[in-house]
């Protein structure tokens, strides 16, 4: 994995998670030099003197203790931490996606008709970065991988045309779509059976180094836009892995936060919640102000800090530098800096729908977390699916399919990416949506199709033209897609016609 030079801290292989996890959940504590050492119990920060709950040390320190080993029982049980060979098996998919990229690169070079003295020094590599990067990804995550490739082969012809037939011909890959229309354009694939997506940087030399360095002004100048935001992404991850105090406790909390977002409906950047970015900047950020308190701890104070923060004031990460503050144009309901940049903040799709979503989950996690010390806690509560069908009434029905499964996949990847398009028609018309962002197939149907359902407010759904919003969304879909159009069809339901 990519992960970079880690200022004091050494990365720990996360397919030996699960072999010391209870070791360490305890308590971190800091020596003089500020290198934070692992697995040593720390009894001067119990949550009495974290978190400002009083009664008997000793049993307050007794029952964190259970709280974060409980917690670590639910990692386990959902299966949060990958195998020692399915870790392999993502090791070996990058290590070949490696050697492809290198051959691809010097056919390109070949048809280019690149002088010999720079022939042989033409190469390309792939960085890792999501929850691979950060090493929190588990059995099901796919994995976000960066092609990275010299300033001869261009991302039109030599990357959506000459690597995807190089690309296709492999016996490894299948599933194989082209999002051309995305702010960050790529390619979708499963390898070896592990779903992979890679976006494209071209950089405006002819050697690219493995492992390059991302924050090297020597790669970085004059580089495109595209590159530029497919870039942001891995350094994002690497600065990020350097800031936080102790990488393996911010892994374990970033984990559990990914769960909670994904059971409870708030995780998926492309239908307005919170992408895997804003949750690790978020968890860091939590990280770096309580470097030694234990992982119970940590959620705790996660939903009590962004339950009651003040948004739209933007979360951002001490580095040691004093950035300017440089205001944008653009409004964010929940502005996230990218940790690698002053300038920038995290791509987000969040609209007023999903702000206030994403607010309340906040405000229930804390009400759930801060009874954690009574008896009868138990953390599945907090970890418990959205209840659609209890929570709304109807549902606008997104109907979408293709005439093959090839197509389907283009289709759908076009249409999630304008979604942010359609829940602001649909808030403008009844004042709020929901956007669940689960995925399901109706088995009824003889082609294949993806359906979603996102819950409605009951009074105001009669009163909407539904045929008239799918025809404007059509048509805002279809003046960026470029593939064979599929079809998608929006209806109103009933939650007990939910599958």
């Amino acid at each position: 994995m990519e992960f970079g030079h880690i200022e004091r801290q050494q990365l720990v292989d996360p397919r030996h998670v699960n072999t010391y996890l209870p070791r360490w959940s305890i308590g971190l504590r800091p020596n003089s030099n500020l290198d934070y050492q692992v697995g040593h119990f720390n009894p001067l920060r119990p949550l009495d003197g974290v978190l400002g709950f009083g009664g008997n040390p000793d049993g307050i320190l007794r029952m964190e203790m259970e709280r974060s080993m409980s917690l670590f029982q639910i990692m386990g049980d959902e299966g949060l931490v990958p195998s020692l060979e399915e870790e392999m098996k993502r090791r070996n998919a990058i290590h070949k996606l490696k050697k492809i990229v290198r051959e691809w690169v010097q056919t390109v070079a070949y048809h280019h008709a690149l002088p010999k003295r720079y022939l042989r020094f033409a190469s390309g590599t792939i960085l890792t970065y999501g929850s691979y990067g950060l090493g929190v990804h588990n059995s099901e995550s796919d994995i976000d991988a960066l092609c990275v490739g010299p300033c001869f082969a261009t991302i039109e012809e030599d990357f959506f045309i000459v690597l995807r037939n190089i690309l296709a011909s492999r016996p490894e890959v299948s599933d194989i779509h082209c999002v051309k229309g995305a702010k960050v354009p790529l390619m979708r694939f499963k390898f070896d059976g592990i779903s992979i997506d890679l976006p494209y940087a071209r950089l405006k030399v002819i050697s690219i180094p493995e492992d390059v360095d991302v924050f090297n002004p020597f790669f970085l100048k004059n580089i495109d836009d595209k590159s530029w935001k497919s870039l942001s992404g891995v350094r994002a991850n690497r600065r990020i892995l350097q800031l936080v105090p102790n990488v393996e406790i911010f892994q374990a909390v970033l984990r559990c936060v990914k769960l909670w977002a994904k059971k409870r409906g708030v995780y998926g950047n492309l239908l307005g919640f919170f992408g895997g970015v804003h949750l690790a900047v978020l968890s860091a950020f939590i990280c770096q102000r309580h470097p030694t308190a234990s992982l119970s701890a940590f959620f705790f104070i996660f939903f009590k800090t962004f339950a009651f923060w003040p948004w739209p004031t933007p979360v951002v990460l001490q580095d040691g530098v004093a950035w300017p503050f440089i205001p944008t144009d653009e409004v964010l309901w929940m502005p996230i800096q990218l940790p690698c940049s002053p300038y920038q903040f995290c791509h987000s799709n969040i609209v007023r729908s999903t702000f206030f979503k994403i607010k309340g989950e906040f405000m229930r996690g804390h009400m759930l977390t801060k009874d954690m010390l009574r008896p009868e806690f138990d953390w599945s509560i907090l970890f418990e699916p959205f209840p659609y069908p209890r929570k709304y009434e109807k549902f606008v029905k997104i109907f979408l399919s293709a005439s093959d499964k090839d197509e389907l996949g283009d289709w759908v990847g076009c249409v999630k990416s304008r979604f942010r398009c359609l829940i602001i028609k649909l808030e403008e018309l009844l004042g709020f949506c929901d956007p669940n962002p689960t995925e399901y197939a109706d088995v009824d149907a003889s082609e294949p199709n993806v359906v979603f359902y996102w819950g409605l407010p009951p009074a105001m759904t009669d009163m909407i033209n539904i045929g008239h919003v799918e025809v404007e969304f059509l048509k805002s879909t279809n003046n960026v897609y470029q593939g064979p159009t599929g079809k998608l069809k929006l209806s109103i339901v009933q939650a007990d016609q939910l599958p």
